[in-house]
């Protein structure tokens, strides 16, 4: 296996010649186990650890490697191996972290293309797909859209639900597959180019393990049926690996996500979209909030049939998400710009021996 056979381009060459790394083996993270990682170069799949620096100049989650990150990286020991350098990325695909207070959490990076898959059963949410949407286009990344279970469906059944995405997503590429029958592998493998990343996104249950246990011809990835209790797919990748297919594209599988909050979608909701933007520009007001102004040309759209109800009300709710989470950010950013000046009066008191500096704890 060559680097490009892992996505290595002119881009990674660049920075390395820049950045002077030449001394360095350079690999891609595959694998990620509490801060050890697999790095695969060339010639070797190496156990890493990163360099102290790294990790103390990280000021969060994001600043350390990931699965899909190029490194430069020192082998130390049969097998093993010190991070010293991140490449930067080329993409970032992101969403709200679950429960964290204006926080991010990163689900892949340096990706070509989204794979979002949806089984056609119980998981089939058009609502759903439209918020994968809006994260891989922020992410500047083109979203493939995967229907699995076909399976599970008449024809005619399929036949219709095809036709509503269509009318949605038009210019998305649509690839119904059946896990059992193999149906639509054939168009799938066609668009997995060679020294691309694909990623693969959607909930559990939905058939991504076993979609990628068949592309790469053996079991690789445990798989597990729906829950009866629940109707919902179980947890069973429970952490990222990027796997490159004998025909040369390059997979990294997802856990399950139920929640996909929306963050920071600069041009995420305005690519998805686009229909909705297109009638907004024709509103009276340039800062019309599309919910009740008079002349406001969306809800005409609305009232009309041109736009699609739901679609609109995703769009809103999403809208609502992206401000909220703005806010967040803003709060917790303004919250520790106020701590530091407290930790620099802190330490500029007790340096000067002033008694009356308050006894506090910085961490």
């Amino acid at each position: 296996m060559n680097l490009e056979d892992l996505g290595y381009n002119e881009m990674h060459k660049l920075f390395q010649s820049e950045q002077d790394l030449e001394s360095f083996e350079i690999g891609r993270v595959v694998t990620e186990y509490k801060e050890r990682y697999i790095v695969r170069t060339e010639k070797h799949a190496y156990e890493s650890e990163i360099i102290g620096n790294l990790r103390y100049t990280a000021e969060n989650r994001s600043d350390l490697p990931v699965v899909g990150d190029w490194v430069a990286l020192s082998p130390y020991d049969k097998g093993h191996a010190i991070i010293h350098k991140i490449f930067p990325r080329k993409s970032i695909i992101e969403r709200q972290a679950v429960n964290k207070f204006g926080e991010k959490q990163l689900i892949a990076v340096n990706i070509d293309f989204a794979l979002i898959v949806q089984a056609v059963d119980r998981d089939y949410n058009i609502n759903r797909l439209e918020r994968y949407m809006a994260i891989s286009y922020s992410s500047n990344v083109e979203p493939i859209i995967v229907l699995s279970k076909t399976d599970l469906k008449s024809e005619a059944d399929l036949g219709e639900m095809l036709k509503r995405i269509r009318e949605r997503f038009d210019k998305v590429a649509i690839i119904p597959v059946s896990n059992i029958t193999k149906t639509g592998y054939d168009e799938l493998e066609a668009v997995l180019i060679k020294g691309k990343t694909f990623c693969l996104l959607g909930s559990s249950g939905v058939g991504k393990s076993t979609l990628l246990n068949n592309l790469v011809g053996e079991q690789i990835m445990k798989t597990n049926s729906i829950s009866d209790s629940t109707g919902k797919g179980r947890h069973i990748t429970s952490h990222r690996e990027l796997i490159v297919l004998e025909q040369g594209g390059i997979l990294i599988d997802n856990p399950g996500m139920r929640e996909i909050g929306i963050a920071d979608t600069t041009n995420g909701l305005e690519s998805t979209f686009d229909e909705i933007i297109k009638y907004a520009a024709k509103c009276r007001f340039s800062d019309c909030s599309h919910l009740r102004e008079k002349g406001c040309a969306v809800l005409e759209a609305v009232e009309k049939g041109e736009i699609d109800k739901a679609s609109y009300e995703n769009y809103m709710k999403m809208r609502r998400e992206k401000i909220r989470f703005q806010a967040s950010v803003a709060e917790k950013r303004k919250k520790n710009k106020e701590f530091g000046k407290m930790v620099k009066e802190f330490k500029r008191l007790k340096k000067r021996g002033d008694n009356a500096a308050p006894d506090i704890k910085l961490f």
